[in-house]
């Protein structure tokens, strides 16, 4: 039993989908999942197992930023032995060729936080990346499905709310999709594990257009992504 989620060992799949709002994390399980059970409620940050075209597989909220999803990932690959994560979150697109409810997959997570410098002594700037045989499938999942996929590098960033806009502009200049604020952080501890991590999002707000969703949508309409997710999963 870990220290945040509570949870008794068997009582999580070796599969998790990880949202970060514990209210999506009970969506995806009622709308999707047979017979599911809710594992935890520690701190509010709601999990779930069920079946899904009958294999297991669970649904565990991670909060907001990387120091929250940090410690949920850790503790689903150290204490429960998970070998497959798939984030499902909300970004805010970048890039002007995306527009509202795209679907992302993130290849590979830049970010400002200094979290993996203090990890590597400051010395080495890790590159935080997908993995490639789950990131493969995604993709042809969402080609089975007809979803058009967007996949490409995004940013993890420290703060929602940002004093230097203009770093967005430069970072789209180099090609980076999105922002969103844990996958950096949820590829390096999937790593450090020898884990399966992959982020799905989809574009909840654009910060060229300041077009945005409700925060009902982000809780319950982002079926695209979650279905893409449960596929790859199983896969």
């Amino acid at each position: 039993m870990s220290i945040h989620i509570g949870a008794q060992p068997g009582q999580i799949a070796q599969r998790v989908l990880m949202p970060g709002d514990p209210l999506r994390a009970k969506w995806i399980a009622e709308r999707y999942l047979e017979d599911a059970k809710c594992y935890s409620t520690v701190r509010g940050m709601l999990g779930f197992t069920g079946r899904y075209q009958g294999m297991d597989v669970s649904v565990q909220g991670s909060g907001m930023g990387m120091p929250s999803a940090s410690i949920y990932a850790h503790e689903l690959f150290a204490d429960y032995e998970v070998r497959t994560l798939i984030r499902v979150g909300s970004c805010g697109a970048l890039a002007e060729s995306l527009k509202l409810r795209d679907v992302v997959a993130a290849i590979g997570s830049s970010t400002d936080s200094a979290m993996n410098r203090l990890r590597f002594d400051g010395l080495i700037d890790y590159a935080p990346v997908a993995d490639f045989g789950l990131l493969r499938t995604a993709v042809d999942v969402a080609h089975r499905k007809g979803i058009e996929m967007h996949v490409g590098p995004i940013l993890a960033a420290d703060a929602f709310y940002t004093d230097r806009p203009d770093l967005y502009d430069a970072l789209a200049d180099y090609g980076v999709l999105a922002v969103e604020m844990e996958s950096a952080a949820l590829y390096t501890i999937a790593a450090k594990f020898r884990a399966r991590a992959l982020t799905i999002l989809t574009v909840s707000d654009h910060i060229k257009t300041g077009e945005h969703t409700s925060s009902a949508d982000r809780e319950q309409t982002f079926s695209q992504m979650v279905e893409i997710a449960l596929d790859t999963a199983i896969a």
